[in-house]
Order: C-alpha cells, then structure tokens, then sequence
C-alpha cells in the first residue's frame, strides 16, 4: 500500500478520519526505527484504530516477541473478535528481521543499554546475536566461541559482555535459535485476517530485503521511525534537525520557549540520544514551572552530563591544539570507562594521518594545496589527486603483502586453503572518496602542525608506548603528559 516517514503519521491518521468506509485500517502495520518513535506512533495508531477504553481493553492485545510465540500471534489474529469493533494484536520489539549480518549492529545496542543500566534489554539484545550464530553460553566463555562474535577491544576491555552473559545464565534465560518465523508470519499475512482483525509489528531494524517486509509493503502500511546514525556532516545535520523539530512539538504543547544557549547547552549534554534529550526536556519543563521560557541558568541548575564522549571528539579537540577540550574529552572518556590503549591508539593514528597528509602535500600529488583553499576547490581539484595517491599506496601495500606472505600462501596452496588479502587502510588519506569535507577539514586541520612538531610526536608517542604498557604509571597522567606536548604551539 505505502511506505511514509514518522512525521507524515499525522496526514494519514487525518486521511483515515476523513474516510467514511468501514475497512478503512490497513490489515498490517510495521513501525520501525528510534525506540523512542515506534512506541510514540504505536500509541497514536491505537488511540485512532481503538478509540474507546474499553475496546482497547477487550480488543488488543499485545505480544513481547520471544521467538517462540509466533505461532499463537497467528492464531489470535485468525480468532474472530467476541465484541465488536475492530481487533488489534501487536508484536512490539521484535526480531523478525534479525539475520547474521545484523549481529554487530545488535552487539552495539546491547552494549549502549548495558552503559544506560538497561541489563534486561542488553540481555534480550546478546540473545539474539546468540542464536543468530548458533552460539552457547559455554562457546562465549572460550577465545575462540568469543571471537565469533567479533567483539572489538574494548568491549572485551570493560567485560560488558561477560557481564551481560554472567546475567542471563544466573536468570535461567535461554538462547533461541534462530526459526524461520518470517516465513511464518510472511504465509499468514499474504492469507490475509478476518475482517476487522489488524497485526501492528514493532522494530528497531528491518532488512527490507526479506520476503516479509515486501508483502508488508504491498498488502499493508509501513511507517519508519528511523533517524541517521552516523557521524558523517549529513547525518549529523538530519540529527540535530530531528531534535529540534520534536522540542518544538513538545515546548508548543506546553506552551514553552527555549533560547539558543539553552538548546545548545542542552545538545552538548546529552547529544543525539532522543529519549534522554526529551526526558531532560520534560523536566525543565516542570522545573520553570508558569514561566514560560526555559533559560541556559535552567539547564546548568537542572540537568547532568550524560553525553558520552566518542574518542572522534578528543581526536578532533587535539587537531585544533585545544588543550583544555582535549582534556576534558579525555576525562570524559575515562568517565565512560573508555580503555586508555583504545584512547592512544586513537591519538596514535591521528598524529599518523596528520604525518601521511604533510607527505603527500610535500609530493607532486599535492601541488594544488594550500592554506586558505575552497572547498569547492579541494572537492574538484585536489581530491582526485588524493584518490590517485591512495591508489598507487593501496598498489604497493598489495604487492609488499605478496611478496611477504610468498610462503605461507604456498603453504596453504598445498593444504587446499586459500589466503584472503587483509590489508589495512589506515595509511590511506580518504577511506571513503565519497564524502571529501572530513578529508578537507584534516588538511585544514593539518596546518596547524609543522612537520617537524610531528615527527616529534610520533618519537613521544613511541616513549609514551613503553610506560604505559611496561611502567605502571597512572595511563590518565601519561596520556595528559601527551596531549600536553602535541597540542602546546611552539
């Protein structure tokens, strides 16, 4: 039928008040995306489908998707209504659409609700990464089960993922493995329902590539909740216009104003994490009580930090020889239990990066920089030579690994294997030639630096690498004692 964004719901919802015939519902709903938005639009949807209470109180039910129930979703929502009215059964925080290739993304959020105290839903999360690989409790507490899962340092580092596990075996919960559900549901809903009868399913991620959400889109309505996650400028943008198109919703309800500073001091606590910037926003908005603006004193007096730093922030802080912000995203990190060999790698890398740019401006490659260049021009002109020089290194990393790896690949010929090529990209100046405005802002960044600052850097660093991992010496103070000798202008 149709496939809308979340701030569309309202045109629909108007579009079926205006629709005076009886099966104006669709048969199906999918809702997915932001936590925080498919709740927020299940509600509305149900409050429009099941007006009165007590249809809502006898004709809806709902089912916490467990991965074994699915066959008792079907069989209600074949069972005709006893009272009249429409009939709702919903499938709410499901994971239908969960396949293999979503198990790190699955591993983040399990990560993110364990940092947030939420054990429970961090639990739920490792479950199904679980049984989406086939995994035991007895497999993740050996190296080799454990590296199946593809958990990077520092999430083995903080040992939120024993943790988590240690959780679920002393609560007796089991690992599903994973059904063929979809398929299930999928033969169910291109059946069809009783008349009358309507299957709202809810979700954080969806493959839209599953045979489930096509028959979905044809026969019913998807309505997606989802907001960019990454960190690129666009998504960034689209992020922070998500805020603060939903602030404006919430302050004009409650008849409140929110100044600049206040909304930027707001953001900077807590960055795009939806629910906390809307929770904080509800109690400022309790706090001022009849006064009807919300001022940056308000904020200060009322709320936590509660934004947790990525490491990004300190890396961009050191491009800018900012050594208080530097410090400050150090504490931060340190705070969010960050590993301090996670934090200097980091470092590491960027003084690296910074190095490889100043080569490749000092090369033929780069005659086009300068200090005070366009982006436009950057973007035309200067990337491609870039690209050109990142191919030519990829050319000669490739055939240093041939050269290298001789040997052994001819030792695994004989044993009937096959050597993948597994070279690292961190030498390249831009991973992604797509998106060149991160890759113009290192250059312009880089000019903040001479070459000689640092080479000398990377000779600190080199010394700074040794007392941290032979000294005992506090890693907060070593990593202070660097950053204060990259970032001070000579």
């Amino acid at each position: 039928m149709s496939e809308f964004k979340f701030k569309e719901l309202g045109d629909y919802l108007q579009t079926l008040s205006n629709d005076k015939t009886k099966n104006k519902f669709a048969s199906v709903y999918l809702i997915y995306g932001e936590e925080l938005l498919y709740k927020k639009a299940l509600d509305i949807l149900l409050a429009v489908v099941l007006p009165d209470t007590s249809s809502m109180a006898l004709n809806y039910e709902s089912f916490e998707d467990t991965g074994k129930n699915i066959y008792e979703v079907v069989e209600k929502l074949n069972t005709f209504s006893i009272m009249p009215g429409e009939k709702v059964i919903a499938l709410c925080d499901s994971s239908i659409f969960y396949s293999k290739s979503d198990t790190e993304s699955i591993l983040k959020k399990a990560e993110e609700a364990y940092v947030n105290n939420k054990i429970k839903k961090a639990a739920e999360y490792v479950l199904s990464a679980l049984g989406l690989l086939s995994l035991s409790f007895e497999d993740v507490c050996r190296a080799d089960g454990k590296a199946k899962l593809k958990l990077d340092n520092t999430l083995n580092e903080k040992k939120w993922f024993d943790k988590t596990v240690k959780y679920c075996v002393d609560n007796s919960l089991t690992i599903s493995a994973p059904e063929d559900n979809d398929k299930v549901l999928q033969k169910a809903v291109e059946r069809g329902f009783p008349k009358g009868n309507h299957l709202i399913i809810t979700a954080d991620m969806v493959d839209k590539r599953r045979g489930l959400y096509k028959v979905i889109n044809n026969n019913g309505i998807i309505i997606d909740c989802s907001v960019p996650k990454g960190e690129s400028r666009a998504d960034k943008i689209a992020q922070e216009a998500f805020i603060k198109e939903m602030m404006r919703n919430i302050l004009a309800k409650a008849g409140k104003s929110v100044d600049n500073e206040a909304y930027s001091a707001m953001y900077e606590m807590t960055g795009f994490d939806l629910r906390t910037f809307v929770n904080n926003l509800e109690k400022l908005i309790t706090f001022v009580g009849d006064r009807k603006k919300i001022t940056v004193d308000d904020v200060r007096n009322v709320l936590k930090r509660t934004k947790s730093d990525p490491v990004y922030e300190l890396t961009n802080a050191i491009l800018e020889r900012n050594i208080e912000n530097t410090l400050f995203f150090l504490d931060s990190l340190f705070s969010s239990e960050f590993h301090y060999l996670q934090i200097f790698t980091a470092i590491t890398n960027q003084i690296r990066k910074l190095l490889i740019v100043k080569e490749f401006v000092e090369s033929p490659y780069g005659k086009e920089w300068h200090a005070g260049v366009h982006y436009n021009k950057f973007r035309s002109s200067i990337m491609p030579a870039i690209q050109e020089h990142d191919g030519i290194l990829l050319k000669q990393l490739e055939d240093w690994e041939n050269i290298i790896s001789k040997d052994e690949t001819s030792n695994n010929k004989k044993k009937g294997k096959s050597k993948k090529s597994s070279l690292s990209t961190d030498l390249l100046i831009a991973k992604n030639p797509n998106n060149p405005y991160p890759v113009f802002k290192l250059f312009t960044n880089s000019e903040r630096f001479t070459k000689e600052e640092l080479l000398g850097s990377i000779e600190y660093m080199n010394k700074a690498d040794l007392r941290l991992k032979s000294t005992g010496q506090d890693p907060k103070l070593v990593l202070e004692d660097v950053i204060f000798r990259i970032c001070r202008k000579r």
